[in-house]
C-alpha cells in the first residue's frame, strides 16, 4: 500500500486546497446533484487567474493517472468511504473520470484538505512531520 505521490507534493496540494477554499469569493454548492456535475469545472474557470488554484492544478496536472487516482482515493479514504484495507479498490475505482478531472473533482468537496490529511494519517503519514 505504498503511495506513488511524494509526501511533500501531497502536503503542498493540501495546503493550496485549504488556502483556496478559505477565500471569501469561493462558493461551493451545499449539495451538488452529482459528482460529475460541471459546476466544479465552472468553479475552476471562474478562478482561473487565482495563483493558489494555478499552483494546485499545476501540481495535480503533472501527475500520472495512477497518482491522480491515488489523490482521489486518499480523499475517499479520509472521509470514510473506504478503509485502508480497501486501498487498491479505491484507487481502481478512481481511475477514469475521477482521475482525469482530479483537480475539479477534489475542489468540489469543501472538506477536501481535511479528508486528504485524514487519508495520509490512515497511511501512517502526516504533513506535520
Amino acid at each position: 500500500m505504498r503511495l506513488h505521490i511524494k509526501l511533500e507534493t501531497l502536503c503542498h496540494i493540501i495546503e493550496k486546497a485549504r488556502e483556496f477554499q478559505a477565500k471569501e469569493e469561493v462558493v461551493l454548492p451545499d449539495s451538488p446533484a452529482s459528482p460529475t456535475e460541471d459546476w466544479a469545472l465552472q468553479l475552476l474557470a471562474d478562478h482561473s487567474d487565482d495563483y493558489t488554484l494555478l499552483e494546485m492544478t499545476h501540481a495535480i496536472g503533472g501527475m500520472s493517472e495512477r497518482q491522480r487516482a491515488e489523490l482521489v482515493a486518499l480523499m475517499w479514504l479520509g472521509r470514510g468511504d473506504y478503509g485502508i484495507e480497501e486501498w487498491e479498490s479505491a484507487v481502481d475505482d478512481a481511475i477514469g473520470d475521477y482521475s482525469l478531472n482530479a483537480a475539479g473533482y477534489l475542489l468540489s468537496h469543501p472538506m477536501v484538505s481535511d479528508d486528504l490529511e485524514e487519508g495520509l494519517i490512515a497511511h501512517g503519514y502526516s504533513c506535520q512531520d
